[in-house]
């Protein structure tokens, strides 16, 4: 009778966590909103960042690495890396701007450069040796909390699963992706069992994204519940013995 009812008061104690839980997303999100100045706005689905061609390309960043070739001009060939401010400097033609441009972009730029005054039609290719900006940050309810590369074709759920997957108290139904748009912070909110069963689109992650798996309250108190009830099973065993 004694453990039936200490197990009814877990039970009540383990509900009223739960339902603190319940509340801890909008919590997160309103914490996120206040970091972000006031300018976090919740979205059905995130457009393509800014300056990507509709998600075609990325935009550089600092501390990438770029390879820049000039045809038929070895001698101004260049390995540079993009300085903290954004630029990048080039043989005859000194400081470009190379950050939140994109690669055709920044071709473009280079090519006018060498035209206006020392090659005539000057064809330039840039290549991306390293790329900072193409990584994203995924936290929250996974096994592998941490910093992970993307590349163009990558997708929520693959970098869910660079991250090790989901642990067992993660709410599939409460997965947001924060993007830096218009100078303003927005988050969607996805539902990792509607994209699962075709029913929602698998979104394209882009460089810079910070991915937050929330945890569901019901798991949390369940899986406390297991907890407390094999501590209970066990000092019940050292009861009797």
């Amino acid at each position: 009778m004694t453990r039936i009812f200490f197990l009814g008061l877990l039970v009540l104690s383990l509900a009223g966590c739960s339902t603190a839980a319940l509340d801890s997303t909008a919590s997160d999100l309103s914490a996120a909103h206040s970091s972000s100045g006031g300018k976090l706005r919740l979205v059905s689905a995130l457009p393509p960042p800014e300056n990507t061609n509709e998600g075609a390309e990325q935009p550089l960043a600092e501390n990438d690495l770029l390879e820049i070739d000039v045809f038929e001009v070895d001698e101004l060939d260049r390995e540079v890396r993009v300085d903290p401010s954004g630029r990048i400097s080039l043989s005859l033609i000194g400081s470009v701007q190379a950050s939140k441009k994109t690669v055709s972009q920044l071709e473009a730029d280079i090519e006018r450069a060498y035209g206006e005054k020392y090659l005539q039609n000057p064809e330039v290719s840039v290549f991306v040796k390293e790329s900072a900006g193409q990584r994203v940050t995924v936290d929250g309810a996974v096994r592998k909390p941490g910093i992970y590369p993307v590349s163009s074709t990558s997708s929520l759920l693959q970098v869910v699963a660079q991250a090790g997957g989901f642990q067992e108290i993660a709410d599939n139904t409460k997965l947001y992706v924060f993007r830096d748009f218009g100078g303003e912070k927005l988050v969607a909110n996805y539902n990792v069992k509607e994209i699962r069963n075709g029913k929602q689109a698998d979104p394209r992650i882009f460089g810079g994204d910070v991915i937050v798996s929330f945890s569901s309250s019901s798991k949390i108190a369940m899986k406390n519940l297991r907890e407390a009830l094999g501590l209970a099973g066990s000092a019940t065993r050292l009861a009797v013995f």
